[in-house]
């Protein structure tokens, strides 16, 4: 009804006159002004109490209810006010607008009072205070109906006014409106819903006890009795009916409209309370012609939206009595439902996984289905990978009948009934095909699964006894899996925080899990310190069992072998390790002993000595081979068969491994290493991985030595004795960068690199001074060599032969991509840290574009650490590097350079991206810029053309690519380096119009733009030269007198310099990249609107929306379009869409659908009516225009 009465429909015949002031301390408003209670600083009206919620809301409501019955106008002016103010808005409702306008007018009004300044509204506001509000609000709502629910909500003008006002709001163009008034209206609706349900519960019990009063016999009977309970049950029933029809207003007025409002937030109102509605009254609501709102927003554009639908599912699905009514919008909607498992939004996606795994209590899922959702365990985000987990865990890994399979492993002489789980686990593993992410798998089911991940006991079972009858025996490839799996499994609870690459990082652990973690340590180390041996003397023939396994020690704690009386368990272990030793030759394999060995021999532990004394006979036993290995070797030289190479380099490789992790200074490896360099380098016939080793090894050795020096206090013998090793050592890398074979090469520069960082002069910070002798510059020549390194390695094209396009031809190039990537972070960090001099980095910024996609990363964090350095020298490397690709460019196409070509055009663009990564803050890089400027100039102008002055210098097309920088040129410096750029410029150049000219023309124009010279050439006209000029004044943003003063005193001191940075190099052709972002059809639709000049863009595009959107509304379909057809997207309609009149006729074709009929007690089962099927496209009718309501 509508807002408007007379003055006879406002007295109450029942009420006494004069009755306008309402009761209580708190005088809130009087005839719609706002009152004070004289006090001061207390709340005085309703939105303010409940904005403190300092009072309790039901006494606030019993205030509000007892002025109502006083005076229920005041009070209902009272109350409208308050969802007025609730949505931001300043204006009060007078008694005498309430009178006499309209609904529409009262809104209009109001909307005029809207505070147009902030776009901010109490339930947008940040801060705890409207947090609070929001939560008030909501349950003024909800105790305003359930103190009102047994009688003045049926007076008939209480909820009728309530509705009229909130149906009003929710069409408003005000979002504000829209949107507190569709919280409003489902929060009542939701308050309704409770009432309805409380009502047909009453009705039960009713004629439940009318019935049974009725079935007594004659002279028991009660008569009376039987009279109020046909009364009561008829009162009941009028109730019922009203309610029905308040919940219909709503439904039918509200949420028809407003789930697919424009505004996300309103949406997931309206999504949020059906479910409420549904889990709370299911007999009602839960039917298909409610759940197909849900599965229709399903689609829904924003994430927000989806999530509340996913949630609204999950309190349906949670009720396992509620499944039968969800088995047709289950078929319906599953697909879509396990396709959100991928979404975008990663919350969204966790809840779809937890809807899923709900879903699979059904038995509705297909195996596909289930094969979509279990890859999800290796995701990188962890709350999704986990809510995999669970699904896993559910599906694969949970036991039936936990009784049964005990016996059954009893009667196998099992110890655990989880052998047959674990078997599962590791065929899932394998079948998975993502063997390098065994931690990932882990880590997924870790929170659901623990119980089977921790059984360790079955594992080692598994892998060490024989099977009995009816298992399988594991095959290799399991058994690998195993292992691997068992290892990560041990890791996590040793650790207790997910693995690397999944989480921000680790957390402080609770009480909790801090008394899990130590109780799982103690129970994998009681365990492994007995079973670890048997299992390396099982596996040590397998390299990839035995380093994984070689990983477990690592966890221990290591106080349990002393604790516990386990030494013999550790020489058992210190044996197999040495076994393992002696046997393999391995990379990996030989690190994880050299680690276990180290961790075995700290000095925390009192096992450290009996370690120790093992690790030195290991080491004395290797070493000796080792020397008399390399002395064979040296002897024999060329005449060396392949055993003699074996021997040393075996031997090799292990000292090698041991000498990463332990100080192996003592048993002087360096010298027999260095002797086989030396040896190599002469005879040039030394095998490649002998090199490498004994480049790696000696390497180590320089670095212990080192250690020992800055921990103690050396003496200066010691200091020089190092520095020579030093530099005899860097001297042999130099000579190997020129070695045939690359692996040498390779390592060489990387160790040189290496070197150099570490003895630069960084060496003697941190009160290090004494370390001075150490420190090691590298002369011009070895710069040279290891730029050329660089430039022959590093920036080279893909092979493009043989190519083969298999899995194992991509991951080689792969790995050889990662290590050319090294190499350049390597020389990149010596040019960052003035090791090497910067304009070396000229030869690597002039790649930036055409190994952008390789390499791009690494060289604009150079760029980025060189410019915060040193700004000028940065910006003179940045042209040098310009000039040499130009420089390259001449010497391919000659004098006469096409400025069309891609060539030009690369060079050109780079020059652009340098010229962007200078930023906006010209200040700071005002002097770097005008020295760029500088030399571009010098160079442009540094050679005379041959053919005479009238022909223009061979460099002068240069100008064109130094004109991308005369952005950041503040205006005074256009001035003065325009200036200079006179000095070199003859008469007859200013006067020159040829093509040929046309570089300095466009360079000298782009110097003369938004400064004062009224001197400016045109390249074509002199009108367009002048509009642009006057263009770019009339934009300049006015400078201060005083900062213009500041600026104009330059220092043009650059001016007068002539040095110039010059560093050959070889070309380096740009290559231009794309980024081709793909377009979203409407987006598309909506960039290929008609063009026309006259109407503005936004215009436009408005009278696109409203088209479409008109279109929607008024389309016609040959055949009714129902839930079971394909989904279309969500509507997400213009807000103008649902105008007074568009409703009406929206009203009329939800007439058949959209009417709430609560399910019939007992006592109306001849009113029950069958429903229509609302997921049958039969059940959508069409009204006489053919307008059907469109699937989004």
């Amino acid at each position: 009804m509508s807002l408007s009465m007379s003055v006879s429909e406002l007295e109450d015949p029942m009420d006494p006159k004069g009755k306008k002031k309402r009761g209580g301390a708190r005088g809130r408003k009087a005839n719609g002004i706002p009152q004070t209670n004289g006090e001061g600083g207390e709340p005085v009206t309703l939105f303010e109490v409940v904005k403190m919620g300092k009072s309790a809301m039901q006494s606030v409501v019993d205030d509000w209810i007892e002025s109502y019955k006083q005076d229920r106008d005041i009070a209902l002016l009272d109350l409208i006010n308050f969802f007025i103010q609730c949505s931001g808005c300043k204006g009060t409702v007078r008694i005498e607008m309430f009178r006499n306008m309209q609904n529409a007018e009262i809104i209009r009004k109001m909307t005029e009072e809207f505070d147009e300044d902030s776009g901010d509204y109490p339930l947008t506001m940040p801060g705890p205070l409207w947090k609070k509000f929001r939560y008030n609000f909501c349950e003024f709502i909800g105790v305003l109906i359930r103190q009102c629910q047994y009688s003045i909500i049926y007076d008939e003008y209480l909820m009728d006014t309530v509705i009229s006002l909130l149906t009003g709001l929710s069409d408003s163009q005000v979002r504000a409106f829209r949107h507190t008034s569709t919280l409003a209206a489902m929060k009542l609706m939701t308050a309704l819903v409770n009432v309805a349900l409380n009502l047909s519960i009453h009705q039960d019990n009713t004629q439940r006890q009318y019935e049974a009063e009725r079935n007594k016999m004659a002279g028991k009977r009660a008569n009376e009795k039987l009279e109020l309970l046909l009364q009561k049950r008829k009162e009941l029933q009028e109730n019922q009916d009203e309610i029905e029809n308040m919940m219909n207003s709503i439904f039918k007025g509200i949420f028809v409209h407003r789930y697919r409002d424009a505004i996300a937030e309103i949406r997931a109102i309206c999504i949020e309370e059906i479910g409420v509605w549904m889990k709370m009254y299911s007999d009602a609501f839960l039917n298909d012609s409610y759940l197909k709102y849900v599965g229709w927003t399903l689609h829904d554009r924003q994430g927000e939206v989806r999530l509340k639908c996913l949630k609204a599912l999950q309190n349906l699905y949670t009720n396992r009595e509620l499944f039968p009514k969800l088995e047709l919008f289950t078929n319906r909607f599953k697909d879509r439902i396990v396709s959100m498992t991928l979404d975008k939004e990663y919350d969204v996606a966790v809840e779809a996984i937890r809807l899923v795994t709900l879903i699979l209590h059904e038995d509705a899922l297909s195996n596909e289905d289930c094969e979509n959702v279990y890859h999800l365990v290796y995701s990188a985000h962890r709350p999704v990978a986990v809510a995999a987990g669970e699904f896993l865990h559910r599906k694969l890994f949970s036991r039936h009948d936990p009784q049964a399979e005990e016996a059954l492993a009893k009667r196998r002489g099992r110890s655990s009934p989880n052998g047959n789980l674990i078997r599962m686990l590791v065929l899932f593993f394998l079948e998975s095909e993502l063997h390098e992410h065994a931690a990932y798998l882990v880590d997924s089911l870790w929170e659901s699964s623990q119980e089977l991940l921790k059984d360790w006991e079955c594992m080692t079972e598994l892998l060490l006894e024989e099977p009995v009858q009816g298992e399988e025996v594991l095959s290799d490839r399991q058994e690998s899996a195993l292992i691997e799996l068992m290892v990560c499994t041990i890791r996590q609870a040793a650790e207790a925080h997910p693995p690397v690459g999944r989480g921000t990082g680790k957390r402080v652990l609770t009480a909790k899990e801090r008394k899990t973690q130590i109780d799982d340590k103690n129970k994998l180390t009681e365990h492994f310190i007995m079973a670890l041996p048997m299992l390396l003397s099982k596996y040590q023939a397998d390299s990839e069992k035995v380093a994984n396994l070689l990983q477990i020690p690592m966890f221990f704690d290591l106080d349990v072998y002393s604790a516990g009386r386990m030494e013999k368990h550790l020489d058992a272990l210190l044996k197999q390790i040495r076994l393992v030793v002696e046997k393999h030759i391995e990379s990996d394999v030989l690190e994880a002993c050299s680690k276990t060995y180290s961790i075995l021999c700290s000095e925390e532990y009192t096992i450290m000595n009996r370690v120790d004394i093992a690790r030195s006979q290991l080491i004395d036993e290797m070493t000796d081979r080792f020397t008399h290995c390399v002395e064979d070797l040296l002897q024999e030289g060329e005449e060396a068969d392949d055993d003699d190479i074996y021997n040393v380099l075996s031997t090799l490789k292990r000292l090698t491994a041991f000498h990463n992790a332990h100080d192996l200074t003592r048993w002087d490896l360096f010298g027999s290493c260095y002797r086989l360099l030396k040896a190599g380098i002469e005879q040039g016939s030394m095998p490649e991985q002998i090199a490498v080793q004994a480049l790696q090894c000696s390497h180590y050795s320089i670095l212990w030595q080192l250690v020992k020096m800055t921990e103690g206090a050396p003496s200066k013998d010691d200091l020089l004795a190092l520095r020579r090793v030093v530099k005899s050592f860097l001297a042999v890398c130099q000579q190997c960068l020129s070695n045939v074979n690359t692996p040498v090469k390779e390592q060489a520069f990387m160790l040189l690199c290496d070197l150099l960082m570490i003895f630069s002069h960084q060496l003697m910070s941190g009160g290090r001074e004494g370390l001075e002798p150490l420190v090691f510059n590298p002369d011009s020549t070895l710069q040279n060599e290891l730029l050329s390194f660089i430039l022959d390695h590093v920036f080279i094209d893909q092979d493009d032969e043989n190519q083969k396009g298999d899995e194992e031809d991509e991951a080689n190039k792969i790995e050889a991509l990662h290590k050319r990537r090294n190499l350049l972070a390597a020389f990149s960090k010596l040019i960052i840290y003035d090791i090497v001099d910067m304009p070396a980095a000229a030869d690597i910024f002039k790649h930036y574009m055409k190994y952008y996609n390789d390499y791009g990363d690494i060289i604009k964090e150079t760029l980025s650490k060189t410019r915060q350095s040193d700004k000028i020298l940065c910006a003179k490397t940045l042209i040098l590097s310009l000039q040499q690709l130009f420089n390259e460019l001449l010497q391919d196409q000659g004098p006469t350079l096409d400025r069309t070509s891609s060539h030009v055009s690369g060079i050109k663009e780079l020059a652009r991206r340098f010229a962007l990564t200078f930023g906006l803050d010209q200040i700071k890089t005002r002097e770097a810029v005008a020295t760029l400027h500088k030399d571009g100039i010098e160079f442009a102008f540094k050679y005379q053309n041959p053919r005479g002055a009238e022909f223009p210098p061979p460099n002068l097309a240069f100008l064109e690519v130094l004109s991308e920088f005369s952005s950041k040129l503040l205006r005074q410096d256009k001035k003065t380096v325009h200036s200079y750029l006179e000095k070199f410029m003859s008469e007859s150049m200013s006067e020159r119009r040829e093509d040929v000219w046309l570089p300095l023309i466009s360079y000298r124009n782009s110097l003369l733009t938004g400064g004062d010279d009224g001197d400016r050439l045109s390249v074509t006209s002199g009108a367009s030269s002048k509009t642009s000029s006057v263009r770019s004044k009339k934009g300049r943003t006015p400078v201060h007198k005083s900062k213009r003063i500041e600026e104009e005193s330059v220092d043009a001191s650059w001016l007068r310099g002539n040095d110039t940075l010059q560093t050959p190099g070889a070309l380096a052709t740009p290559q231009l990249t794309s980024t081709v972002l793909r377009e979203n059809p409407r987006q598309a639709a909506d960039t290929h609107l008609p063009d026309h000049d006259s109407e503005p863009v936004c215009a436009r595009v408005c009278v696109w929306k409203c088209v479409y959107c008109m279109c929607v509304l008024t389309s016609t379909s040959p055949s009714s379009r129902g839930l079971m057809e394909d989904d279309a997207e969500p509507i997400f309609e213009d807000v103008m869409m649902s105008s007074r009149g568009q409703l009406e006729d929206m009203n009329e074709e939800f007439e058949d659908t959209m009417v709430i009929d609560l399910p019939p007690s007992r006592n109306r089962r001849e009113r029950a009516e069958l429903r229509p099927d609302f997921f049958d496209s039969a059940a959508m009718i069409e009204d006489e225009s053919g307008f059907t309501m469109p699937m989004f």
